[in-house]
Formats: structure tokens, C-alpha cells, sequence
């Protein structure tokens, strides 16, 4: 690399929350101790390795070339450093992210939030999350409540805001959200169909400081497309991805693999890799809300998953020097459990439209957990204090085998909301693991079988 710079929709703020530098990309944060911020600060599209180095040694003594390459190749690895000048300049908002460091929390803090602003939404695709029973969640939070959450997030230390849905696009006042996470230094993320975008719209949240837009696409073409998010999108949805490559913010495209799909995952990649976007995710279907009530129906057959791996690698090959690929596998077939939020209320919260707030999505089936609420307690108080937060937080609730497992700090005993679909156990270990003594539930579930018709969501 000539002249490292970081890459388009990749922000070096300085956190004085904690006390230090980070960098925040489309999907992730990575804290920086001092001298690696220096060295990020450095990488400004004009300075080689070398002019790099010579800028550290006018600071600091026995700086090390070696160490400098071996840092810059792997930011360049993690895909936050290019070559060349920023491919976009900082946009409005960009003040470093704000805060007064306090007195140390007994927990970890949050560094994401996941803010579900409404679960009203125009398709109706029969593998969506969101809750079945969505006449729980018409009192919406007001912006200046949703401004509020944003206040308290900021304060505990998150400096990613994904705004999901649903369709997060259906509320009027999303720039206002925006810009006012964007003025409290977080980064800043919209999950969409992209179906509600227009250049006008756009424009708007570019200005209130879009850091990144994540765009759901269904299928390679509009007749499979279609049928799935149950109207006529696949066209509206290329047209918003146009939109957004024109106007340079950073694009991903996220697709749902499932039985109906998953064997045109090499053109879905390829129609992807077209629509310039930066970042690929083809992730295999979770099964919950819509998702499990049509399991039996989106469940792809053994040798749909495994032609699905071998056709990942092939994608991988073809792209992977232009485009983030990641192929998220199905735990059903693979007899590894996923690492569910990298562990329980360990790095993200969720907060609901109506306002609960959830280590993840899902975790409000779980009986016998109060859900707290952004309207009757803040936010810090259920991350450090609440019954949900710590019911599963690090490994001491663990029962074997994950309790004696070499994995359990890598895969976090699974995911506790399926291990209570499948068992009635929320402590129970992961059945898509081997190793649990319900792993014969996953397998059973996952072995060919009758295809029933799935049902569509329900947008009411």
C-alpha cells in the first residue's frame, strides 16, 4: 500500500467516554490504544509507510518499522484502510464523541444500539424477525423520546446506532434521529428495503450525517424477488441502490438465504458486486417471528447448504478483492451454535419502538424476565442492574458441556432465545450445537422433509 487512508464509511472519532480513539465501520468498533490512534491519525492519502513511521519516531522513541507495517496490514485486512485519499470527506456532525469519562462500570459498556424504530413495514417476507404479534407495538417512542434514548446510549459508552425496522425509513422524523446521533459522534447505520427512498429523502440523510446504508435484496431477480417480499420491489429496491451510489455513502447489501434462494446465491453475489456495493452479507435465515413460524418452509436441505458453502468460496474468490464477503452459515447444519451478539448484553442493546429495552431482538419470549422499559427506567440501569441484562451475561450461568468447553468465550454457550424455542430452556446449551443433549431437535428440523407453503407477514 503507497498511502494508507481509511475507507469510505470508516470514522476515527476519539470516545472521551472511555478515554480513547476508536474506529467505527459499517459493522463494527474497534477500540484504539494511543499509539495505534496516532498511527490511524497518520494514514492521510499522502504519506507512505515510511512517512508514517518518521511522523511516530517525531513523538515517540524506538519507534519500530516492523510494527507500524504489521498494524497498517492489518487495518488493511480488517478492510479499514485503502489506498489513496478518503474517498469521501467528513460530513456534517462529525464532532468526536462526546461524554464525560466517569468512574469505571462494573459491567462492560455497550458500544452498539440497535434501534428498532418501528416494525411497520411495506413487504411481507416470510422470513422476517420482527414479532408476530405487532398490535403490541403501535405506541411508538416520540422522536424526542428516541432523542432521549440517544442521550442516555451515548453517556454508557455506545458509538454505533443501526437504525432497523421494520422499515425505519416510514418514520418522518429519521433525520432529526440522525443528525442528533450524528451530533453526539456516533456512527450511524439504516437497515432498509430502500422501497420509501427517494433522491430528496436521501439527500436529507446524507446531510443529517448517514454514515452507511444497508440495503435488503430478496433474490437475483424480480419474479423470485417478488414473491417473496410479496409485491412488485425488486426494480424500486435497484433503483435505491443507484441512488445511493450516487451519492457516495457507503453501501452494503444484506440478503436472507433460505430453501427458496439459496441455490442462486452465486448470481444474488453477482447482482450485488453490480449494484457497487462495498459490503456483501449473505447470512442463512434466523429463525425467529416470521422466520419460525415458517421454519419448515425456509429450511434449506443438506445439500442445498452444502452446495451454498462451496458456491461462497467461489463468490469469495471472484470478488472478495473488491467487496467484504461475509457468509453467515446455518448453525442448524453445521453443528456449531452461533456466537449470539458476541455474548449476552456483552457489546449491543436493542431498544424496541414501543421502548423496551432487550440484549437482543428476541430476548423478550424469554419467562420469567421482566423487560425494562426506556419509559419507566433509563438505560443504564437495565444494561448494569436488570434481571434480562445479567441472566445470561458472561459464563457462570453455564451448565455443561458449555461450562467446561474450551469454545465457551468464543461461541458464548449459543443463543439463548433459540435454545428456548427448541427445549423450554433458555439455559439450556444450544441445540445447534453437537455437543448438546438436544442437538437430535436441530438435526430433526433440519432433515428433508414436506415443504408447507410459508406465510407471508403480516403488516398489521
Amino acid at each position: 500500500m503507497s498511502a494508507p487512508a481509511l475507507r469510505r464509511g470508516v470514522r476515527l472519532v476519539l470516545d472521551r467516554v472511555r478515554g480513547q480513539h476508536a474506529l467505527l465501520y459499517p459493522e463494527g468498533v474497534l477500540l484504539l490504544d494511543p499509539v495505534a490512534a496516532d498511527v490511524v491519525q497518520a494514514c492521510d492519502g499522502r504519506r507512505d509507510a515510511a512517512a508514517i513511521v518518521a511522523r511516530l519516531a517525531e513523538d515517540y522513541d524506538g519507534v519500530a518499522a516492523a510494527d507500524v507495517d504489521a498494524l497498517l496490514s492489518d487495518l488493511t485486512r480488517r478492510r479499514l484502510l485503502g489506498d489513496g485519499p478518503p474517498a469521501t470527506p467528513e460530513r456534517p456532525g462529525g464532532a468526536p464523541a462526546g461524554g464525560a469519562a466517569g468512574t469505571p462500570w462494573p459491567r462492560p459498556r455497550p458500544t452498539g444500539l440497535v434501534a428498532e424504530l418501528t416494525y411497520r413495514c411495506p413487504l411481507r417476507c416470510t422470513y422476517c424477525s420482527n414479532p408476530i404479534e405487532l398490535g403490541r407495538y403501535t405506541a411508538e417512542l416520540t422522536t424526542a423520546e428516541w432523542l432521549g434514548v440517544l442521550d442516555q446510549a451515548r453517556a454508557a459508552g455506545v458509538l454505533q446506532v443501526h437504525c432497523s425496522g421494520g422499515e425505519p425509513l416510514l418514520r418522518r422524523d429519521l433525520p432529526e434521529i440522525l443528525a442528533h446521533a450524528r451530533g453526539l459522534g456516533m456512527y450511524t447505520n439504516l437497515i432498509t428495503s430502500g422501497i420509501p427512498l427517494s433522491a430528496a429523502r436521501l439527500a436529507a440523510l446524507a446531510g443529517a450525517g448517514l454514515d452507511h446504508l444497508q440495503l435488503s435484496i430478496q433474490d437475483a431477480g424480480a419474479d423470485h424477488a417478488d414473491r417473496v417480499a410479496g409485491g412488485r420491489f425488486h426494480d424500486r429496491k435497484l433503483a435505491a441502490a443507484a441512488l445511493v451510489r450516487d451519492t457516495g455513502i457507503a453501501l452494503s447489501v444484506n440478503v436472507v438465504l433460505h430453501a427458496g434462494n439459496v441455490d442462486r446465491l452465486a448470481g444474488i453475489a453477482e447482482l450485488a458486486v453490480g449494484l457497487g456495493a462495498e459490503r456483501l452479507e449473505l447470512a442463512h435465515t434466523q429463525y425467529y417471528g416470521w422466520g419460525l413460524r415458517n421454519r419448515a418452509a425456509l429450511m434449506p436441505s443438506p445439500a442445498q447448504v452444502a452446495a451454498a458453502g462451496v458456491a461462497a468460496t467461489d463468490v469469495h474468490r471472484r470478488y472478495g478483492d473488491r467487496v467484504e464477503i461475509v457468509y453467515v452459515e446455518p448453525d442448524h447444519h453445521t453443528g456449531r451454535p452461533k456466537p449470539c451478539m458476541h455474548g449476552w448484553a456483552s457489546r449491543q442493546l436493542v431498544v424496541t419502538p414501543t421502548g423496551e429495552l432487550l440484549p437482543c431482538a428476541a430476548a423478550a419470549q424469554l419467562p420469567g424476565l421482566p423487560v425494562p422499559s426506556v419509559r419507566t427506567g433509563s438505560l443504564a440501569a437495565a444494561w448494569l442492574d436488570s434481571a434480562l441484562f445479567n441472566a445470561f451475561r458472561g459464563t457462570a450461568w453455564m451448565p455443561d458441556p458449555c461450562r467446561t468447553c474450551e469454545l465457551r468465550e468464543v461461541d458464548f454457550g449459543g443463543c439463548r432465545c433459540q435454545a428456548f424455542q427448541l427445549t423450554g430452556d433458555a439455559a439450556a446449551t444450544d441445540p445447534a450445537c453437537r455437543l448438546s443433549p438436544h442437538h437430535a431437535t436441530v438435526r430433526a428440523a433440519a432433515a428433508p422433509g414436506p415443504r408447507p407453503a410459508p406465510v407471508p407477514r403480516r403488516t398489521r
